[in-house]
């Protein structure tokens, strides 16, 4: 806490401190003016601002923006430094608009397909989430614009938003639904952190002290300001303690009340007050003492959007057709393209709620075709019209997708399928017409009961208000894609994780898949997908070799270093995704298959091969271990694999981890000899024992004799003996439970040391 913030700490009245700690309208915070304390103004943004007109009819009055590829959308990208150039764009235009904090990102994990916003979020894995959060955070912050990481936490679905209680595991919620959100704020610190409207274990993100104190704020050392999502707030005096600082929007003055009434009943203190307000006055101070000047060029922005569109469009499917050639890239002298659909003339662009951008213009494809030149048919509607223009068509493009009723924030979605109308029309031009072509927009996976009868399919989800221009480049073979989706597309609802317990009985909602969410669930089970996570094509082709660990043997804390190259094999320049993956061999936890611990995009011409390198920490093979409260990497064997996708395993070699942390859970009477033996550290103090106890029942009896005895195997009894607990040793030659108690006791001493 600077000296001024002291300063104005120890002049500020108690009705103003909690003034200070709820909004004074819709979009901005109170201001103070006896003491020079400014009011600043808030925008949601993650993918486009949307900024209040001033002197506008209501909040959702917004002036017109530039609207950018959604987080669905630049997710696919893989690319760090593309949603940091998105986070500075976002950055100038802010100041231009005088907003001192954008509300994004969003980085929700996408447990089910069927959540409404899963548009905004970026993915289903964690380690994706965090990497591109923070890199989003870094550009809009390097403009002294502040970003509001959101939802923290759990807030995946939008069904009871506002009342459900998520009921997870601490295990899942630290690998799966925090690990985003620790990313960014330990490689980005952003400005604010957004609290979730529902519940979590019982108790409302907003007043949940274990998650915005204990956790965010003690554990992991953020140190910016804890906002509430825009209604989330219920206990106003148990939020200021378990360290939520700004309610928004205005509430009326209700909640400032209560924070007054409550120090003068000293139930809150004017400490955890005050505390409170530094924070509040830290994020309104730098905003408003560093505030940049705004270069605000839409037309530049619209031209960055079309960019940025076409680095996170995926190539789904590209089938060789009969005479040996692909439907995509179309040639720019083929005869007779058609285009059908209304999206090809107007996109959906953006998703429906807090993300929904009053455009500055749209450039669909249609349009796009026409300023690059190129000559296209154009039918609006799914019509007899249409298809009859298909039979004749050298290619067709069916432009498809979700409509924005069918996904939106403040509702779930129903099924995985698209309007019966576009699905039909698609089956049919398929069948009079080889070279067919479905270009898609939509803000999640959805069934596609055509695929196998389609040439290709481009996904381009919320492609922003250019995406029309991306379009045409990419079908046309001007840009090659580059995009691989960063999230599952099952074949069936039934399929997904969740299916048996989302969204919950309006109560409560079960996490009972556990950590297995997205490509982990598919991959364990084996189970066939429509596509995999980390899945897209190019228009080239690439090689993996050389696959290699900077050491095969070493300490967790050490980690290791690893590379791999890639060449381009095919005729033209393009862009690989290399992913990297861990899986844990040693069998002492039930783990995923395989786990994303690294991803890196490059640049190949053809003929080209550079070598991509990744560095590997702990956390890269831990996992949290509830018996200690700690990231635990067990000791043992681990594989690491390098891909083109979750399905699509290139190369593969094993290293051997050894732990830093010998005590793996604390011993009791109830654990086992076969409890200790799964951990390396703890086997090497308990082998000894349990040779002697095996040495004791079997001796040297032979194979005959010993069936003479007992009525199983030798191979059995060991078993029996490795899994017996230590308390059913009582009795045994005078042992009694204090001696058994002794023994654990020293064990676990033991392993402490």
């Amino acid at each position: 806490m600077n000296n001024k913030i002291k300063d104005l700490l120890s002049k500020l009245t108690l009705e103003e401190k909690a003034g200070l700690c709820s909004g004074k309208d819709f979009w901005r915070t109170k201001p103070v003016e006896r003491l020079g304390i400014p009011s600043v103004m808030v925008s949601d943004g993650p993918s486009g601002l949307r900024t209040q007109v001033e002197n506008g009819v209501n909040e959702n009055d917004s002036r017109s923006a530039v609207s950018f590829p959604s987080g669905c959308a630049t997710a696919t990208s893989f690319d760090r430094d593309l949603l940091r150039r998105l986070g500075e764009i976002l950055g100038e235009e802010a100041n231009n608009y005088n907003v001192s904090t954008v509300l994004g990102p969003a980085i929700n994990i996408k447990r089910s397909p069927l959540c409404g916003r899963n548009f905004e979020y970026l993915s289903e894995d964690p380690y994706v989430s965090g990497e591109l959060g923070a890199a989003y955070i870094k550009g809009v912050q390097s403009k002294n614009v502040g970003t509001s990481v959101k939802h923290f936490a759990a807030n995946n679905q939008e069904t009871n938003r506002f009342s459900i209680s998520e009921e997870v595991d601490e295990r899942t919620l630290r690998e799966i639904y925090l690990t985003g959100f620790e990313t960014c704020v330990k490689k980005a610190a952003p400005t604010t952190i957004m609290c979730s409207y529902n519940a979590i274990n019982g108790e409302l993100s907003s007043q949940n002290k274990w998650l915005l104190k204990d956790v965010l704020r003690d554990e992991w050392g953020y140190k910016g300001m804890v906002v509430s999502d825009w209604g989330a707030v219920f206990d106003r005096v148990k939020g200021i303690k378990a360290d939520l600082s700004l309610e928004m929007p205005y509430s009326g003055g209700h909640t400032d009340n209560d924070i007054v009434q409550a120090v003068k009943a000293g139930t809150l203190s004017m400490e955890e007050l005050d505390e409170a307000v530094s924070h509040v006055l830290e994020m309104v101070l730098n905003y408003t003492e560093h505030k940049q000047s705004g270069v605000y060029d839409m037309e530049k922005d619209h031209e960055q959007s079309g960019l940025l569109a076409q680095e996170s469009c995926v190539l789904l499917k590209n089938d060789k057709l009969k005479d040996g050639s692909t439907a995509l890239p179309i040639k720019t002298d083929t005869e007779n393209v058609l285009f059908v659909g209304e999206f090809a003339e107007n996109p959906r662009c953006n998703g429906g709620g807090s993300s929904k951008i009053k455009c500055y213009k749209i450039t669909g494809a249609v349009a796009a075709a026409r300023e690059a030149g190129i000559k296209v048919d154009y039918v609006k509607d799914f019509s007899e019209e249409a298809l009859e223009k298909a039979r004749t068509a050298g290619t067709v493009v069916v432009f498809a997708g979700l409509p924005e009723s069918y996904e939106s924030e403040g509702e779930d979605r129903k099924s995985l399928d698209m309007p019966a109308e576009q699905n039909d029309f698609i089956e049919k031009v398929s069948e009079v017409n080889p070279r067919t072509v479905v270009v898609l927009h939509n803000g999640a996976p959805v069934s596609m009961p055509w695929i196998n009868k389609v040439a290709a399919v481009l996904e381009c989800y919320l492609g922003g208000e250019n995406v029309g221009t991306a379009q045409i480049n990419l079908l046309f073979g001007k840009a090659n894609p580059c995009g691989k989706l960063a999230e599952t597309f099952p074949l069936r609802l039934e399929d997904t994780p969740c299916y048996m317990y989302y969204p919950g009985n309006g109560r409560k909602c079960v996490y009972a898949e556990g950590v297995f969410v997205g490509y982990r669930w598919y991959d364990a089970r084996k189970m066939p997908v429509l596509f995999p996570f980390g899945h897209g094509l190019s228009y080239t082709s690439f090689e993996y070799s050389d696959l290699r660990v900077s050491s095969k043997s070493f300490k967790d804390t050490d980690g290791v270093e690893v590379s791999v190259t890639v060449k381009n094999t095919g005729a033209v320049e393009g862009k690989e995704i290399v992913q990297l993956y861990v899986s844990d061999k040693t069998g002492v936890e039930v783990r995923p298959e395989k786990e994303l611990k690294g991803f890196e995009k490059v640049s190949l011409k053809p003929g080209e091969a550079k070598t991509v390198t990744f560095k590997l920490d702990k956390r890269s093979f831990a996992f949290w271990n509830t018996d200690i409260n700690e990231w635990y990497a067990p000791s043992g064997t681990y594989e690491i694999k390098a891909g083109a996708s979750s399905r699509d395993i290139r190369l593969t070699t094993e290293v051997d981890v050894t732990s830093s942390i010998k005590k793996a859970f604390t011993i009791t009477p109830q654990s086992t000899i076969g409890d200790m033996l799964r951990f390396r550290e703890m086997a090497e103090m308990i082998m000894p024992e349990y040779e002697k106890e095996c040495k004791a029942v079997i001796g040297d009896l032979s194979d005959e004799e010993f069936a003479k005895l007992y009525p199983f195997t030798k191979d059995v009894m060991r078993e029996m003996i490795k899994n017996n607990p230590f308390r059913l040793s009582r009795g045994k030659n005078g042992i009694t439970m204090e001696d058994i108690l002794a023994e654990v006791s020293r064990y676990n001493k033991a392993l402490e040391q």
